[in-house]
């Protein structure tokens, strides 16, 4: 059975911690609270009272309730750079690896969670690189239109991959790595 060590555990639950709340504040402004939802509301709270302001007005005021949201969503996305920096540069100091998803000799099983690994760890590299291009608009607005689909695509692949993860997780469990939860919360 692994041992993973206070410094894995921590990195891996900053990630994950992470993940969560950057997944939840991109979901919220997308939908739910979004510029167009929350002037839309505002707008129709003024029409309901007979009142009117100018759209700008309307749009600072958003914005203003929208904004620390986002900057949570900023200051989490700091946190996942920098932890998942973290997590590869432990990981090759460490030696650890993840199954080879190319090896002719890897089982299926092998195979499999060598691909989710490496699909992970692309698309949470694609997902660091689309934020920091659009923070600090790296690009020219063509570009940085792309990156912004491009960033929205984790609102679906990150609920995916946190499934397979419990899912493997679980299997795990049942099978031959029992307590392997109670060793990545507490350890050894």
């Amino acid at each position: 059975m692994k041992k993973f060590t206070a410094t894995h555990r921590i990195i891996h639950w900053v990630i994950a911690i992470s993940m969560f709340v950057l997944l939840a504040t991109g979901f919220l402004r997308m939908y739910w609270m979004g510029r167009k939802t929350i002037s839309a509301a505002i707008n129709n709270e003024l029409t309901a009272k007979g009142l009117e302001l100018p759209e700008e007005s309307v749009r600072a005021i958003a914005k203003s309730i929208i904004n620390p949201m986002f900057e949570w969503h900023v200051n989490f996305a700091y946190v996942l750079v920098f932890a998942f920096v973290l997590r590869i540069i432990y990981m090759l100091v460490k030696g650890i690896k993840f199954p080879n998803p190319f090896s002719k000799t890897a089982s299926g099983k092998e195979k499999f969670q060598g691909t989710i690994y490496f699909i992970f760890y692309i698309l949470v590299a694609v997902e660091a690189a689309t934020g920091m291009m659009l923070k600090f608009e790296l690009a020219g607005e063509e570009i940085l239109e792309k990156a912004e689909e491009i960033h929205k695509l984790a609102i679906y692949w990150m609920p995916g991959f946190i499934v397979l993860h419990f899912v493997g997780i679980t299997i795990a469990e049942l099978t031959n790595k029992k307590g392997i939860v109670s060793k990545m919360i507490g350890g050894e």
